[in-house]
């Protein structure tokens, strides 16, 4: 973990800094400042990679914060919102199982999570017709509104958000984000190993 949440240091290469990591002076963010502090700790660390990850994880703590707004005044949570949006995106029902795959979540969370949104007439579940033990679930149509009344909110900030950066670094930036995902992802388990 990065060292930006008050964690300890990733384990990093003995071999040295990496010359003028985090020592860049157009760089004034939070996260230039705990490099800073770690290369004094342990100058012989390699922090480089914190700058990357510590960025990563200081931009997505400040985009959800500011996205999940509209999410607490409709009074979902981020993974309600998500399973919500998972019913959405796709356009048919799913069963539980589906959607904890679809959010990356556990069985017992969506479980959980559903037992809420049913309550709040946001989705329907029903039962198959030939497995009793399978629920098939669907949004309302006070679910689908919920749903496609915040998601144009949430794009509209990110569209601000990332107004700053020319298209073509969001181009890139989108691809280099894409290539690191995609290797995290096919790591899977190694990496929480």
């Amino acid at each position: 973990m990065t060292a930006t949440n008050g964690g300890p240091t990733p384990a990093g290469d003995a071999a040295g800094t990496r010359p003028g990591a985090g020592t860049d002076p157009a760089r004034s963010d939070t996260v230039s400042a705990v490099v800073r502090q770690w290369q004094a700790v342990h100058p012989q660390l390699d922090t480089g990679p914190m700058e990357i990850i510590g960025r990563i994880n200081r931009c997505a703590a400040l985009l959800q914060q500011a996205e999940d707004a509209p999410l607490r005044r409709a009074g979902l949570s981020r993974p309600e919102f998500d399973l919500l949006g998972a019913l959405r995106r796709t356009g048919h029902e799913l069963t539980p199982g589906e959607l904890a795959r679809e959010t990356f979540s556990s069985g017992a969370a969506v479980t959980k999570r559903l037992k809420q949104l049913t309550e709040r007439g946001l989705v329907e579940r029903r039962g198959d017709t030939r497995d009793r033990r399978v629920a098939h679930v669907r949004l309302t149509d006070a679910g689908r509104d919920l749903v496609d009344g915040i998601l144009p909110e949430q794009l509209t900030y990110e569209t601000a958000v990332l107004s700053a950066l020319s298209p073509d670094v969001q181009g890139e930036l989108a691809g280099r984000l894409a290539e690191l995902l995609s290797r995290l992802e096919g790591l899977g388990g190694a990496l929480r190993a």
